[in-house]
């Protein structure tokens, strides 16, 4: 981590569906540019610590500060205004609205005013949503909504960009353009949590790297770390 104050700090999580309980004691954090990933196998913690987060699923326990400030278990809004854009899975894209304004609807400067990203910016990261700018969500391919999900979610000008399985159940080929994508985002300086099941992308991209069973942190590392102790993540991540 960095030594400037985290954009995220969630500490002591414990999060339940009903009388579920979830996760238990998750810690996490995410310093200005560090790209993260959150890793385990599937129901394992991870979409509910993203929904803890983002105030979707409130934590019963533990704190969370965005910026310093504790956020815990504040609405999503407040949760986007200071700065943090969700690419959830499933894509959630308006599917009765054009690709131009799914883009346009989520605009707004940054959390310093910045307005980086612009729908022109969009489209140059993006050229196929440029072909597309016409068309309705509904009418896009697989591949088409995940960009246009990412774009969305750039328009907010976020200081820190969380994306749940963005690469999930897309060709080859696409995968990769998303890959590069995020490659571009993270040289431009935004921060990333990322949950992926392409486990060598991670380790390639990411600064550090967390991984979750039985909603717990069971290791907390840097990728290159990670990396060399291949018996770690066939212990956590293998089938």
């Amino acid at each position: 981590m960095t030594d400037a104050e985290p954009i995220l700090a969630a500490t002591g999580l414990h999060t339940y569906y009903g009388a579920s309980h979830v996760l238990h004691g998750v810690d996490l954090a995410v310093g200005p540019g560090e790209s993260i990933s959150l890793m385990g196998r599937n129901g394992m913690g991870k979409t509910t610590t993203i929904r803890s987060i983002f105030g979707l699923n409130p934590p019963r326990e533990g704190e969370i500060r965005i910026n310093g400030r504790v956020m815990t278990g504040a609405p999503p809004h407040f949760v986007a205004r200071e700065g943090l854009a969700l690419v959830p899975e499933g894509r959630g894209i308006f599917p009765n609205l054009s690709v131009e304004e799914n883009l346009v609807m989520a605009a707004r400067p940054g959390r310093s005013g910045n307005t980086d990203w612009t729908l022109n910016g969009v489209i140059e990261m993006f050229p196929r949503l440029g072909e597309r700018i016409s068309n309705m969500g509904n009418q896009l391919s697989g591949g088409e909504q995940q960009m246009l999900s990412i774009g969305r979610a750039l328009m907010t000008n976020p200081t820190l960009l969380i994306l749940d399985e963005a690469t999930e159940g897309l060709a080859p080929l696409i995968r990769a353009e998303i890959w590069s994508v995020i490659r571009q985002i993270k040289a431009a300086g935004i921060a990333t949590l990322i949950v992926d099941k392409d486990i060598e992308a991670l380790l390639e991209l990411c600064d550090r790297c967390l991984i979750l069973a039985k909603g717990q942190v069971v290791y907390a590392g840097t990728a290159d770390d990670l990396a060399a102790n291949p018996e770690i993540h066939q212990r956590h991540l293998g089938v």
